[in-house]
């Protein structure tokens, strides 16, 4: 497969992610606790609308359409989105969770983008990786303040008292975690047979 072609499926597959997150972000900034928080996803809400556009005009560029892949791999950040926001947590903690699916999020977008760019620049695309570099740096800089956010809330969170009862799993949470316990036992066979 020609690099253009891998270059067209990436951007498609980051295209498809930015129209997840502009579904999902209302429902974080909706459901977080904290203000700052909130704020944070809000304003990133609008940054990623425009990011969208910006990959429209890549693809414009590229006189392709930009439809034609789905992004499983956002498809499963944004699920776990969801599952933070059903966690019957409280105060910073629940917080806590919304962070680090914010991280994710932003880190998962950050190597994609790296990805396309470094195509792009090998077949010598100025004008998409300037497109694709700036919302490069939007992402970046969203991750920036995600994390410097979350100092406070993290710290808040460690102050909170232990839960004396834990309540009973919800049958998704059972459901995640055998499928834990199935991955560990995958994962340890592959490990003993490398080391045979």
């Amino acid at each position: 497969m020609p690099l253009k072609d891998v270059l067209l499926d990436e951007l498609r597959d980051i295209y498809s992610a930015e129209n997840q997150l502009v579904k999902a972000l209302p429902k974080l900034a909706k459901g977080a606790n904290n203000s700052k928080l909130k704020e944070l996803f809000t304003a990133h809400l609008e940054e990623t609308k425009g990011q969208v556009e910006r990959l429209k005009e890549v693809f414009a560029h590229l006189e392709e359409k930009p439809t034609g892949e789905h992004c499983d791999g956002m498809e499963g950040i944004v699920e776990e989105g969801k599952s933070a926001l059903d966690k019957d947590e409280e105060g910073a903690s629940f917080d806590c969770g919304l962070i680090g699916a914010a991280l994710r999020t932003e880190h998962y977008e950050i190597a994609a983008y790296q990805a396309t760019i470094s195509m792009a620049k090998t077949l010598g695309m100025q004008d998409v990786m300037d497109l694709l570099t700036e919302n490069l740096n939007e992402e970046l800089a969203a991750a920036a303040k995600v994390t410097e956010a979350a100092k406070p809330i993290l710290l808040e969170s460690s102050e909170e008292p232990e839960q004396g009862k834990k309540k009973p799993k919800s049958a998704k949470e059972k459901y995640s975690a055998q499928k834990s316990r199935e991955d560990e036992k995958q994962a340890t066979a592959s490990t003993r047979k490398r080391a045979s």
